[in-house]
């Protein structure tokens, strides 16, 4: 067809109909099913878990939001199906437990989205094992924005899921205000935590295996261990038999045990985390794991800054780089540590400042094998470095650490609690052929 002033005016005429049919699309988007148009009332004061599940439904057949206005909705064990999404108006939209049960329930459903709700669980307890929001087998699960408060127990399950839990604020949980169990792929970022009864976080496995949790960001303050016990409670994050895990940029203040547990977990990575007043040891890597890397953390505040333990049942193979630990306290006898290694490991260029016991513990007893201890800045210290002497050691290389003002000696050989060396950097290894000391700086 030939081009002539006319088709080109009506070719430009068409074309801007179409933007204006557009930019109009644009301006009016669908956002939702609006709950107040499904019979769901606000602030009405009786159980609406009927009219609400009604809606749930309706809105998920239709892969749509269900939108509910700001005010209290009493309910208990709403079920989320696939492709369940519901928006509130951020701290005004507030779901309150109706019953001792939990308040949203899922099993094994995809594309779950809850955004902007506050929901309540009014300290109710519902059956052991139950969350306030429980959901199993859930792929593609995302909270976003929400508050969830008063949970009784713990404040949401994830078992077996995928997506992530993203700027929520978890608060008074009576258990853990967040419990992963075999996760599949799970990010945890921006979250702020505040006085759970026993954990903060816990990203466990019911066996040991991959499990890859994101574990980032995150605001976690006063966790109580209101269960007791030594150590599987009381934690701000607990990451249990989960392989490939990571734990960064995370501020945790006021612990019960440590700001971070990591418990027969390999190839772990704790990294840029801001730990401060831990009752017992800052960051933990314990129990059988193989691969720990522990960098550029700050540990203020604990009875041992870091611990990278229990050779004995299988613990080994770590970096300790970077960490800045300080004001570690004594308790009894013990502790007072800055950093206690056992195998397999490089702790290098740390600064430790007032340990009461020993800047670096290198080994307990016969379990100790191929550790460097390097470049490190030790200060106001019992001990420098503590290394094990215990027949059956493996070999340790201590080198140019500075260590300042070590009242005890800064390089002194250990059986077990016990000091029955002086100072090597003075004296020398003697009869110690697996310490091997060059280029540490005293004074």
């Amino acid at each position: 067809m030939p081009i002539s002033r006319r088709t080109i005016i009506a070719a430009g005429t068409a074309s801007a109909a179409m933007g204006a049919a557009a930019s109009s699309a644009q301006a009016a988007p669908v956002l939702g099913l609006d709950a107040a148009g499904l019979g769901v009332r606000p602030n009405f004061p009786n159980d609406q878990t009927q009219a609400l599940q009604r809606a749930i439904d309706r809105a998920a057949q239709a892969r749509t939001t269900l939108i509910l206005p700001a005010g209290t909705y009493r309910a208990a064990e709403l079920r989320l199906p696939p492709h369940a999404k519901i928006a509130g108006t951020r701290g005004a939209t507030r779901l309150s437990l109706a019953h001792a049960r939990s308040l949203f329930v899922s099993e094994r459903a995809e594309s779950i989205d809850l955004s902007g709700l506050v929901i309540d669980g009014l300290k109710a307890k519902p059956a052991e094992g139950r969350a306030l929001v429980h959901i199993a087998q859930g792929n593609d699960i995302r909270l976003t924005d929400c508050a969830i408060v008063n949970a009784g127990r713990n404040a949401i399950a994830l078992e077996g899921c995928s997506g992530a839990v993203t700027g929520c604020l978890i608060e008074d949980a009576g258990d853990g205000a967040l419990f992963a169990l075999d996760s599949t792929g799970l990010r945890i970022a921006g979250n702020v935590i505040r006085r759970s009864g026993n954990n903060g976080i816990q990203v466990w496995r019911s066996a040991f295996g991959d499990d890859g949790t994101l574990v980032t960001d995150n605001r976690i303050e006063e966790t109580r261990a209101d269960a007791g016990g030594d150590g599987p409670y009381g934690n701000a994050i607990s990451v249990y038999r989960a392989g490939n895990v990571i734990v960064r940029g995370n501020r945790i203040d006021k612990c019960a045990f440590s700001a971070v547990r990591g418990n027969s977990a390999s190839n772990i990575q704790i990294s840029g985390n801001i730990c401060t007043r831990m009752s017992e040891v800052g960051i933990y890597s314990e129990f059988s794991f193989e691969g720990a890397v522990i960098t550029g953390n700050t540990v203020d505040g604990a009875t041992i800054g870091i611990s990278v333990t229990n050779f004995d049942v299988g613990g080994r193979l770590a970096v300790v780089q970077g960490n800045l630990i300080r004001n570690l306290l004594p308790v009894g006898n013990g502790n007072g540590i800055g950093i206690g290694i056992a195998a397999d490991s490089v702790v290098t260029g740390n600064v430790i400042e007032i340990a009461p016991t020993a800047g670096i513990e290198v080994g307990y007893g016969p379990y100790l094998r191929d550790v460097i201890v390097s470049d490190n800045v030790m200060r106001t210290v019992g001990v420098g470095v503590a290394v094990s002497v215990v027949k059956g050691s493996g070999n340790a290389l201590i080198t140019d650490n500075l260590i300042a003002e070590a009242r005890n000696g800064a390089v002194v050989g250990m059986e077990w609690d016990k000091r029955v060396t002086g100072d090597m950097t003075k004296d020398g290894t003697g009869r110690f052929a697996h310490v091997t000391l060059s280029g540490n700086r005293v004074r």
